[in-house]
């Protein structure tokens, strides 16, 4: 089993998988954890794409915290030496001042599950749009390329699952294909075989093509196809 397998949660919660597919999926999710709490965020997202309950850290504890520290006076030489140890105002805003950093950090944690949690609503969107279209190819060193498109979303999804990684120092690299010219819809890092990717506008393109690539990427191919799906 590739262990970049995790990439395929949000396939796989969309009912996006094949039978062989999912049944890999299913044994990997009785293993791992995380993805089983990402599969069911995931059927939650999709059944409530309209829905905003996400909420981010108040901002008002921020404001609140940076006004106490502002307001309190600082403690002069002498004031430290008498100290046995720090008045109680000032272990306030000690403390003040680390939930600061935490409102900080959690502020970045939810930028970041923020982020994740519109990719999975867009993949949502797209996977289970009235107008999906799938597309389908073989890649010649094995596994296949599946691509969804949907006019209604003006975007598309392609799913990569190639039976074995690249050699080392190269990558798989996902291209679209417009009057015969490609263009770089994003590369696999070193290592990795499977890939959901998100590609907007993607129904203009006539075909997505797939060739392996010295990492980290190329701005045009350099070398043969190992699939090219044909698209409309």
């Amino acid at each position: 089993m590739n262990a970049d397998i995790h990439s395929l949660v949000g396939a796989y919660a969309l009912d996006a998988l094949d039978d062989l597919e999912r049944a890999a999926f299913d044994r990997h999710l009785r293993e791992c954890e995380p993805c089983r709490i990402e599969a069911d965020e995931l059927r939650e997202t999709a059944g409530r794409l309209a829905a905003d309950s996400w909420s981010a850290p108040p901002p008002a504890l921020r404001d609140d915290v940076l006004a106490a520290v502002a307001g309190t006076r600082q403690l002069g030489p002498a004031a430290e030496q008498r100290a046995a140890k720090p008045p109680r105002r000032l272990r306030w805003v000690a403390a003040a001042a680390v939930v600061l950093a935490a409102v900080g950090a959690g502020t970045v944690v939810y930028a970041i599950q923020d982020q994740r949690v519109r990719r999975e609503r867009v993949l949502a969107a797209i996977l289970t749009a009235p107008d999906v279209i799938w597309h389908e190819e073989a890649l010649l060193g094995g596994g296949r390329v599946r691509v969804a498109t949907s006019a209604s979303r003006d975007a598309g999804v392609i799913l990569l699952n190639a039976a074995k990684a690249p050699e080392a120092g190269k990558v798989y690299q996902l291209w679209t294909i417009r009057g015969g010219v490609p263009a770089s819809a994003g590369a696999l890092g070193e290592g990795q075989a499977v890939s959901t990717q998100v590609v907007e506008e993607l129904p203009t393109a006539s075909a997505v093509g797939v060739t392996v690539e010295r990492a980290p990427a190329a701005t045009t191919p350099t070398a043969p196809l190992e699939a090219q799906v044909t698209l409309g």
